[in-house]
């Protein structure tokens, strides 16, 4: 089990790495733009906005990997700490993007589905 929740705590990490390229990076490219429904004067507007959220996801990206690092050299209860705070974290907004924006329904559960299947899993994989 724990095995599988630090995969699916991997693939969460990696998807906030491409979030944070869309969102600091890329955020006035026609394709990021059409990712979130844009126009080239909102994103332009939002782009501070957008530079700042992306390093959010970022961050939380490099706390779940560092959890994911530290169980692999043997140090479990550390490294499932910081996976559950990053994924913990990650789910939340998943959770509050689909309550406050129910149309974004699809993007919360792309979003939220694999750090929350990594919270169970490295949970019940857990040797205390």
């Amino acid at each position: 089990m724990l095995t599988a929740g630090l995969v699916l705590a991997g693939l969460a990490a990696l998807l906030h790495v491409y979030i944070f390229v869309m969102e600091s990076l890329t955020w006035t490219s026609p394709r990021t733009r059409a990712v979130f429904g844009t126009t080239p004067e909102e994103a332009d507007t939002t782009r501070l906005l957008a530079f700042n959220q992306g390093f959010y996801n970022l961050f939380l990206a490099i706390i779940t990997s560092v959890g994911i690092g530290t169980v692999a050299i043997g140090h479990e209860v550390v490294g499932a700490t910081l996976i559950l705070a990053g994924a913990g974290s990650m789910t939340a907004a998943a959770v509050v993007l689909l309550v406050s924006a129910p149309d974004k329904a699809r993007a919360a559960l792309f979003q939220g589905v694999f750090p929350a299947l990594a919270i169970a899993l490295v949970l019940l994989g857990l040797r205390y």
